[in-house]
């Protein structure tokens, strides 16, 4: 049977466990599910036998990213939340593990992989679409012609069955045996529509499929489809979709692991106000960066910037590791950035090597550093960030977060310092075409941290809305934030990217790219990817109000004057805040028709 698990035990130490959702959501990268640490040690029938408690969950939906859920178990005091870290769908493959204990939750057509099946829908091509509506019209107008014609035979068997004896069409009362054909009409029309079947090519449609076969293998034996680096070929999966190649007229395409071959790279940094390293170079140098950390006026801020990175992820080493093959450490991520940024820490000589269900353990400059996790607030797309409330070894409480800078800079202090210096480098990362996150933390006091914890376990335990509850508990605590700085990571192009998307824009095809990335990171991209150039008006939206998003798209039509809705040479950038509004009642169709007057949109964060 096939069932969606919640799990509670494994073999891999500190309950983690490792699957791939290749079949769920194309995703090949491995995840990393985490049991929970109330039922971590039961890896026995003994003590699964002693388990006492109850599960509430969610009705079953087809949501593949997140999963509510509650544990009360009959020895622990409060609730257990439950979630998608919890949760192994159907579909999904056991990876790097021998085995895990899991309890039921879903099964049959109640899992989310069978809500989300539904029936292949039957695609036709524009010529079939043209072709069957042509042999309709002919059928029709084989149906008229056959009645017509029935009547007219019919009136002239009634006017010539006297004069025309011999071709039976009466029975003479002297003569029994004569002939009795029937005289009936739909005999009649039966012989007329036999008689101009050749109306209707019926041969046609054949003659169309055996062209498209051979088509196919024409496209499968192309030397100009073929690369030679993976000895690919080109594969014609569907031949009768073969011509609607020549009808495609939009790209809609994602940039990270789309255009970029999403392996990123540690470039930059900025702490404290002072910028690391150079986009020019192959490698970070943290040279300056580790002198400044021995004896400088930003030395504290180094520290917690490196302790930030080295605690604020969910990345997990493969295998237990001990001090003295640090290097050696091989991390599993979910995320390509995440995995850049703990490695980076690595070379700087700040190491994660190893995590239990409630602490991260690194070596910090080769002394070995215990930070207890107490919280986790997951990143989301629509929170931009992610942050871990963490008790450090000196017992302090501290909060660490990271994300977007739109979001990063709307909760720091007031007089924050850094802010100014820390901007300009964003704007220089951004530049360069990196992809940048703001670091900050804060320090909370016991009081306040157990005052926003109650807050918080009613939040991540509710079963309905679960996701908007703990976001609003999460903006109570994620304020008057200390900025620590930025990093910059480098994402290169796919081989090939700029001279591929140059030959689609010169056939006519237009392409929208969606990117995460901020605007000038964004249009930065674009340049390289020969999306934008100076050729084109390039045109932007990053208006912040409704009014002025809609001032801003009335303006830019009128540039267009009769051209609008046509091709033109213009591309446009819009930001994901302006996005917002543009596709508002009030300016969605002037945003459609600005849209559509050009050859490339990219909307970016």
């Amino acid at each position: 049977m096939e069932i969606g698990y919640i799990q509670l035990g494994k073999s891999e130490p500190n309950s983690i466990c490792y699957i791939q959702t290749s079949n769920l959501d194309g995703e090949t990268n491995l995840k990393v599910r985490q049991g929970l640490p109330q039922t971590a040690h039961m890896i026995s029938s003994v003590q699964l036998r002693d388990l006492h408690g109850v599960i509430e969950c969610e009705l079953p939906n087809r949501n593949l990213y997140e999963f509510a859920g509650t544990l009360k178990l009959n020895n622990v005091a409060f609730p257990i939340p439950l979630g998608a870290d919890q949760t192994l769908l159907r579909g999904s493959q056991l990876r790097n593990t021998a085995w895990i204990y899991g309890i039921v939750i879903y099964s049959g057509h109640e899992t989310k992989l069978m809500m989300n099946s539904s029936s292949v829908p039957f695609k036709r091509t524009n010529v079939e679409q043209v072709t069957n509506s042509q042999i309709l019209f002919l059928l029709g107008l084989l149906i008229i012609i056959c009645t017509f014609s029935t009547i007219a035979g019919e009136i002239w068997n009634y006017q010539n069955k006297i004069a025309h004896w011999y071709l039976g069409l009466t029975q003479s009362a002297s003569d029994k045996t004569a002939s009795a054909v029937p005289n009936h009409f739909g005999y009649t029309f039966l012989t007329f529509f036999i008689l101009f079947n050749n109306l209707i090519p019926i041969s046609l449609q054949i003659t169309v499929d055996l062209v498209k076969f051979i088509q196919a293998y024409f496209i499968n034996w192309d030397i100009d489809m073929y690369d030679r680096e993976t000895d690919t070929p080109a594969s014609a999966r569907t031949s009768n979709l073969n011509e609607e190649l020549g009808q495609v007229k939009y790209i809609f395409s994602d940039k990270t692991g789309t255009l970029t071959k999403n392996v990123m790279v540690f470039k930059q940094c900025t702490i404290g106000g002072i910028m690391y390293g150079s986009g020019n170079v192959a490698e970070f140098s943290s040279y300056e960066l580790l002198k400044n950390l021995e004896q400088h006026n930003t030395s504290d801020q180094i520290r917690e910037y490196l302790t930030l990175l080295a605690t604020c992820h969910t990345v997990v080493p493969e295998n237990k590791m001990h001090a003295d093959s640090l290097n050696d450490i091989v991390y599993q991520a979910s995320s390509p950035d995440e995995y850049a940024l703990v490695t980076a820490t690595k070379d700087m000589g700040v190491v994660f090597f190893r995590r239990t269900p409630d602490s991260v353990i690194i070596s910090f400059r080769g002394e070995e550093e215990k930070y207890e996790i107490l919280n986790v607030l997951e990143f989301s797309s629509d929170r931009k960030r992610m942050s871990v409330i963490v008790r450090t070894p000196k017992n302090q409480i501290k909060l660490y977060c990271k994300g977007a800078d739109s979001v990063i800079m709307e909760r720091l202090v007031s007089d924050d310092p850094n802010v100014p210096l820390t901007t300009e480098h964003l704007e220089s990362f951004a530049k360069d075409g990196l992809r940048t996150l703001c670091l900050a933390y804060r320090i909370l006091t016991d009081d306040e941290y157990n005052e926003w914890l109650v807050q918080y376990r009613g939040a991540s335990t509710a079963i309905n809305n679960r996701h908007e509850l703990v976001c609003e508990v999460a903006e109570r605590i994620e304020k008057n934030l200390i900025l620590l700085g930025a990093t910059g990571i480098e994402d290169k192009l796919q081989d090939s990217v700029p001279e591929s998307l140059s030959m689609l824009l010169k056939a006519g095809i237009k392409i929208w790219v969606l990117t995460g990335d901020k605007k000038e990171t964004a249009i930065n991209i674009g340049y390289s990817c020969k999306l934008l150039s100076d050729q084109l008006l390039n045109l932007t939206l990053d208006e912040a109000t409704l009014d002025d998003t809609r001032r801003q798209l009335r303006e830019h039509c009128l540039t267009f004057g009769d051209s609008l809705r046509k091709e033109n040479l213009a591309s446009l950038v819009i930001e994901g805040k302006t996005l917002k509004y543009a596709l508002s009642p009030p300016c969605r169709q002037d945003f459609l028709d600005l849209a559509i007057s050009c050859k490339t949109v990219i909307c970016c964060r």
